[in-house]
């Protein structure tokens, strides 16, 4: 299985702190925030990774992470994405270096505090199609800017919904994601959103309506230090106080 970070994007909820630099070279606590995500899936046995960025500051991902040996990395490579054109669009941009093989992305301002081997492992074993994780948030107010799954009577994803103005469930969709090779035959057929970018939530609504959603539900806490200042210095004030990215037992 090969991982995917994906460590692009403007950051203007984070303004005016990604005025100078990309978000997710930020410091959540004690190191930058890129490499959490690195750790998730390094800790979870992926060690071949392929890091998609844009921006002016491209570059400082290199003076980072290196040949990501550092960090545990068998084979790092890079991507740019020129232009903001979406988290599907971003993805499409692993294709040659996934080649075939499955893959788990992560979007890199997401952080955890437990290990995500449990998903990778069930991921291995799943058949066909894809995977996501789900965190229980219990702010109906929160959910509504969020991707949120709908789910029938037998706990079956039916539908993904972005930004629900009636949330479907107390569930949001983190950035994590599994999926087989076939979704780079996916990405070509998607059309933009009406903010002009390929969206990751028609992706897994694809999969969604073929009948090989997975999902798990994740244990511990989940943050996107993207999402806001606030929740920016949420996550720093957790991660400085328990970790993350804890196996347990």
């Amino acid at each position: 299985m090969k991982g995917v970070v994906l460590a692009g994007g403007s950051g203007t909820r984070l303004y005016p702190l990604t005025r100078i630099t990309n978000k997710h070279l930020l410091p959540i606590y004690d190191r930058p925030m890129v490499t959490y995500a690195i750790e998730a899936l390094v800790g979870a046995g992926v060690t071949e990774l392929m890091l998609v960025t844009g921006g002016t500051h491209a570059g400082e991902f290199l003076r980072l992470l290196g040949n990501g040996h550092e960090y545990g990395i068998d084979r790092l490579s890079y991507a740019y994405q020129e232009r903001a054109g979406g988290i599907a669009e971003a993805l499409g941009l692993a294709e040659r270096f996934v080649g075939g093989d499955r893959v788990v992305v992560m979007l890199a301002d997401n952080v955890l505090e437990l290990s995500i081997r449990p998903a990778v492992e069930s991921f291995s074993r799943q058949e066909q199609g894809a995977r996501i994780l789900l965190s229980r948030v219990e702010n109906p107010e929160h959910l509504r800017h969020l991707g949120v799954p709908e789910l029938d009577g037998d706990d079956r994803v039916t539908r993904i919904v972005e930004k629900p103005a009636a949330p479907p469930s107390a569930f949001a969709v983190t950035g994590i994601y599994f999926y087989e090779g076939s979704v780079f035959e996916i990405i070509p057929s998607l059309t933009p959103s009406g903010r002009g970018e390929l969206e990751i939530t028609d992706v897994n609504n694809w999969f969604v309506s073929e009948g090989t959603m997975e999902y798990d539900v994740l244990d511990g806490f989940w943050g996107d230090a993207g999402e806001s200042i606030d929740a920016y210095y949420a996550v720093n004030d957790f991660v400085r106080a328990h970790g993350a990215n804890k196996v347990l037992g």
